[in-house]
């Protein structure tokens, strides 16, 4: 069989996707055919409340999906490969490393 040639993307980026979206976080699930990932961002600080029947207190996080991504499973480890090469090179560029903490106080 012979060997393919690489690809070479021509993307396009629309003009009113180029200041893209911001996320405080991001929550993932799948199906069996597909992964989805829901970018969020606060919509209002996060609040404490009681359950009325159990009285037992929880923190609730007001948030809205900005940005609703569905890809293909074989396009996951591809994803993985490409986030940890950049968390990689972002590291060496900022001599930083993973937040000790949470990144919301709840």
């Amino acid at each position: 069989m012979a060997d393919e040639a690489p690809r070479q993307f021509e993307i396009d980026l629309p003009p009113e996707h180029i200041g893209g979206n911001y996320a405080d976080f991001a929550n993932v699930w799948h199906t069996p055919t597909v992964f989805v990932m829901d970018f969020l961002t606060l919509a209002q600080p996060p609040r404490e409340q009681v359950d009325p029947e159990t009285g037992e207190h929880h923190t609730v996080v007001p948030a809205r999906v900005v940005s609703r991504i569905r890809i293909p499973p074989e396009q996951v480890f591809e994803l993985a490969k490409a986030l940890t090469q950049q968390l990689e090179f972002w590291e060496q560029e900022t001599g930083r490393r993973n937040p000790q903490g949470p990144l919301l106080d709840t």
